[in-house]
This record gives structure tokens, C-alpha cells and sequence, in this order.
């Protein structure tokens, strides 16, 4: 465990990005669904970027202090907007492009972040007595973009991915696939309890995430840097 300093100061890096990452998240979930022909969540209040609207006492506050206190970057989740598909004027549609909708913002957060990251570590000089706190605070908010969408998009219900999968199913097939929820939990245990053991299970399953976040930032800092 670190010291309280350094867990302060990791808390305060990776906030910001971590805020962004799961507010956007829902409120682009509640976008699409409202441009389909579903308001609940918008009239619910969700359709905001106001992080008080989205707050997951766990998924929020507990999880990513608990990541921050064993040293990662915080990562967690908001709670899920409220979706009524019977409103969706095209249904299956609907399902995908909603449920696409939150990793796919992540996505776009994350490469924004990149070329930010990019710019400022090519065009400040490194004398700003800011220029290593923002550096830190966009390559944060790069990794969990990236690590939030891909994790999203495990095609395990409920996740966004199992969803969009759903929504080119039906009758017996979309039942035993949804089904498959209750065995969710125990997975996401199982490989938590692997990765106390050293089997990074999750890790593994994140790796490309992770790598494209490198990538791009490895790509835009050339980019930029090779403009006069």
C-alpha cells in the first residue's frame, strides 16, 4: 500500500479522466436512446455531463479509492441509465447503437485525451511547472477511456457488448444467451480471485486495450512532433 501522499496525488491524476470516462459513458447511452425514441432516461435526468446525476455509491466512490489505494489508476462505473426498448422506433437497431453508444464515447474520450497528451508534450516546454501533472493526468485518462470501453464490450450479459450481440438475436437462441447473466458474477470472480494467485486473467483479456492506448499516444506525439 502507498503512502497517503502518493495515493492523494493518484487520486487527484486520475479523477479527472476517471469522471469523464463513466459520465460520458451513460450520458451517450441516454443520447442515442433518446434519438431512437426513448426519453426515459432524459427525462429521468440523465441525459447530463453532471457527474451528481450518474453517481454509483460502489461503482463511483468505493471501487476506483480501492484502485487508487493499491496504487492503479482509478477505474470503476456509474449506474446505468434507464432504458425502455418498446419505445425504440426501430428495435433491434435501437439495442445495438444504444448499447454501442457508451463504449464507443469512451473510444472517441480517449483518442481526444491522446492527441491533447500529444500536444502538450510536443508543443509546452517541459520547464511548465504543470507540464509532468498534465502529462500524467491525460495518459490516465487515455488508459481508462480505452480498459472502460473494451471492458464494456466483453460480450458477457450485461455488459454493452453481450447487448449489442443480443440485438441480432431471438426466441430460444436471445433466452439461453441472456440466460448466461447469472453466471457473470461468479466469472468476474473467479478471475479476480486468478489475479490475487498471479494469473492476470482480466489482464490478459485488457492487454489490446492497453495497447492501443499506447499506440495512439506513441503515434500522435510523433505526428505532432514532426510538424514545424
Amino acid at each position: 500500500m502507498n503512502d497517503l501522499s502518493s495515493i492523494v496525488f493518484n487520486i487527484a491524476q486520475s479523477l479527472p479522466g476517471f469522471l469523464m470516462a463513466i459520465v460520458v459513458h451513460e450520458a451517450a447511452h441516454a443520447w442515442m436512446a433518446n434519438k431512437f425514441g426513448d426519453p426515459t432516461a432524459k427525462n429521468e435526468g440523465r441525459l447530463t455531463l453532471n457527474p451528481a446525476a450518474h453517481y454509483d455509491p460502489w461503482g463511483t466512490i468505493f471501487f476506483p479509492l480501492f484502485a487508487a489505494i493499491t496504487g492503479f489508476a482509478m477505474i470503476g462505473w456509474a449506474r446505468p441509465v434507464p432504458i425502455e426498448v418498446r419505445n425504440f422506433k426501430k428495435v433491434r437497431q435501437g439495442i445495438f447503437w444504444v448499447s454501442f453508444a457508451g463504449p464507443l464515447s469512451n473510444l472517441i474520450l480517449g483518442t481526444l485525451s491522446a492527441i491533447l497528451l500529444a500536444i502538450i508534450a510536443t508543443k509546452v516546454s517541459t520547464s511548465w511547472e504543470y507540464y509532468s501533472v498534465f502529462i500524467q493526468m491525460l495518459r490516465y485518462s487515455v488508459f481508462i477511456n480505452f480498459i472502460l470501453a473494451f471492458f464494456n464490450l466483453i460480450p458477457l450479459p450485461p455488459l454493452d457488448g453481450s447487448k449489442m450481440i443480443s440485438s441480432f438475436l431471438k426466441g430460444p437462441a436471445l433466452y439461453k444467451y441472456e440466460s448466461f447473466a447469472r453466471y457473470t458474477p461468479m466469472i468476474f470472480m473467479g478471475a479476480m480471485a486468478l489475479s490475487f494467485m498471479g494469473i492476470h486473467t482480466l489482464g490478459y483479456l485488457l492487454a489490446p486495450a492497453q495497447m492501443l492506448a499506447n499506440y495512439l499516444m506513441f503515434t500522435f506525439v510523433g505526428f505532432f512532433g514532426g510538424l514545424a
